[in-house]
């Protein structure tokens, strides 16, 4: 679970960009959001192959620059 400590002196308001920037960054709010409701099984195999897709993508991207 992500986690932010607040600095001494920091404003409450920028912590919380900062829980949000990192929530969004691991994919936590995604995840939420995906349970929340039933996935019917096409919806995940389209998940699924975007998020392989996309995996790809980085990947070949990463390696041929």
């Amino acid at each position: 679970m992500p986690e932010v400590v607040v600095r001494k002196g920091e404003p409450i308001d920028r912590a919380l960009k900062r829980l949000k920037n990192k929530l969004d960054s691991e994919g936590v709010m995604d995840e939420v959001r995906r349970l929340r409701a039933f996935e019917t099984p096409t919806q995940k195999t389209k998940r699924k192959a975007r998020a392989n897709a996309k995996r790809a993508k980085m990947k070949s991207f990463r390696f041929n620059s």
